[in-house]
């Protein structure tokens, strides 16, 4: 059955946390079956280090995003298992988009959890560790962030990248800039500009290098039109064609994240509904800043999954 109303989004970095989706591991053993995939691939307990290592470890980005990728798949499996409602449309924020490909049928399982720890990898390469940084910028028109970013360049490579809802963008670039930036922000009437805990200035055209790394691994990996349409995050529009999509997954590395834009894409194809296929719940905050007419659910836990299933179907 399918919900013409209902699409999943699927969580990026940030939303990763020791002991996640251990309640959902005690009721679904695909949960556990499914980081054995995953660790299979990467050559390492990642279920064990995602519940008893420590945070550090799992902050860095190279496992943070086979981490949440195989969060993510695992959650799909399991509304899979419990018959729930199948999305008219899904989108991924980052990260997360390659959660999208997986659960649509672009990519296989493992190819994707090999493909995210180079993407990891590439990207934490491309910026020597402490040279960049990111902040989220609270309160401000998205014009005049961008306009800061232009005039703070001057300090280095300072870019708007993610437009996460209304009055919340993310600026990332080398660190002398963002604390150029960070600066007229605030004098600009910002409520806030918060430094985030990332390792390297995801999204700006910093990340070149990585995109021409990763740009040689996605061509070597066969990519199928999705059986659920993606609303992109570099274009928020949809794409069937696999070698489109294979560009796209390519630009979204150094390009911003447009997120507003994807979810008004989906409200505009009459989605009503959105679940959070990931652990956290960043994103149901966010589809509700953008639209509060949206209904958001997430999957994290046992009672979240329990309720998105009984209000779907």
């Amino acid at each position: 059955m399918a919900g013409s109303d209902t699409a999943f989004v699927f969580s990026g970095q940030g939303s990763q946390k020791i002991g996640m989706l251990a309640d959902m591991a005690a009721r679904f053993t695909i949960v556990e079956k499914t980081f054995q995939e995953a660790s299979a691939v990467l050559g390492y307990d990642l279920w064990s280090m995602s519940q008893i290592g420590e945070q550090d470890q799992i902050n860095q980005t190279e496992v943070t995003q086979p981490l949440l990728l195989t969060s993510s798949v695992a959650l799909w499996r399991c509304w899979q298992q419990e018959n729930g409602v199948l999305p008219a449309y899904m989108a991924g924020h980052s990260l997360g988009e390659w959660s999208a490909l997986v659960c649509a049928g672009v990519i296989d399982f493992s190819e994707a959890v090999m493909l995210v720890r180079q993407r990891g990898a590439s990207m934490q390469a491309a910026v020597p560790r402490g040279e960049g940084s990111m902040a989220a910028v609270l309160g401000l028109e998205d014009s005049v962030i961008v306009d800061i970013c232009k005039k703070a360049s001057s300090a280095g490579v300072v870019e708007a990248v993610n437009f996460n809802s209304p009055g919340q963008v993310v600026i990332a670039g080398q660190a002398v800039a963002v604390d150029a930036a960070t600066l007229l922000l605030k004098e600009a009437g910002a409520k806030r500009v918060m430094p985030l805990p990332v390792s390297a200035p995801f999204h700006t055209s910093l990340m070149k290098t990585a995109a021409e790394e990763m740009a040689v691994a996605i061509e070597q990996t066969l990519f199928s039109s999705p059986r659920i349409p993606i609303v992109h995050n570099v274009n928020a529009k949809t794409e069937s064609n696999p070698a489109k999509i294979k560009a796209l997954m390519v630009q979204q590395i150094d390009h911003p994240v447009l997120w507003v834009d994807c979810v008004k894409a989906l409200i505009e194809s009459g989605v009503k509904n959105t679940v959070e296929c990931g652990p956290g719940k960043v994103l149901a905050g966010l589809s509700r800043r953008i639209d509060k007419a949206l209904n958001a659910f997430a999957l994290e836990t046992p009672e979240d999954f329990d309720a998105a299933l009984s209000a779907l179907g």
